[in-house]
């Protein structure tokens, strides 16, 4: 019974997390959809960036905003930073794992875009260049984190939206990025779209 008191203990923390986050970032998580949706009316865009499952979380929530989430709609143009294997590892290569980001962005990002920067811990240096790059470029910034917003905290704009998951365990805090992606993804169908039909 040991592994399954396991078990049940991580559903009952995730949960816990979800109620006390739900609370606490809900201004923020529509605060975000709106300037997500203000960027893609605008004819602009929206990257994402990340390490690991963050990564994963990245090419996640482009996904869903090219392809479909819950409804037959035109696509959304959205990139992940993440997954050109070729570019990541030459600029990793050639200069920085750093600037893995950061020379995408220069390249990609444009005035109005919105760049969606994960980190976990709000530590991650690429993600933290990305940042600071997509402010040279004139990008807004949504960021997910977690734990006390790390070295990220310090960067935003006013214009920028910080959603901060109230744990210090990355699982958690993962989990909760996730839900938060699917609410970004369905406020940005309903604002652009309309309620979704039976």
């Amino acid at each position: 019974m040991e592994f399954q008191e396991r078990i049940t203990q991580h559903f009952v923390d995730s949960i816990e997390t979800k109620q006390q986050s739900v609370m606490e970032l809900a201004p923020q998580i529509e605060q975000a959809s709106a300037s997500m949706v203000n960027a893609l009316l605008n004819g602009g865009k929206i990257l994402s960036c990340g390490n690991g499952g963050s990564a994963g979380d990245s090419q996640h929530f482009s996904s869903e905003l090219l392809n479909r989430f819950e409804r037959e709609r035109p696509s959304l143009p959205a990139i992940a930073l993440t997954t050109d294997s070729s570019t990541v590892t030459s600029i990793a290569n050639d200069y920085s794992y750093n600037e893995v980001f950061s020379k995408q962005i220069r390249a990609l990002g444009n005035e109005g875009d919105v760049l969606l920067a994960i980190s976990t811990s709000g530590n991650s240096a690429n993600v933290v260049q990305a940042i600071q790059a997509a402010h040279d470029r004139g990008m807004r910034v949504v960021a997910l984190t977690g734990k006390d917003g790390g070295d990220m905290a310090s960067l935003y704009q006013p214009d920028d939206i910080e959603i901060r998951v109230p744990s210090a365990v990355t699982a958690r805090i993962q989990e909760v990025h996730l839900v938060v992606i699917h609410c970004l993804c369905d406020l940005i169908d309903w604002q652009l779209f309309g309620p979704l039909e039976d």
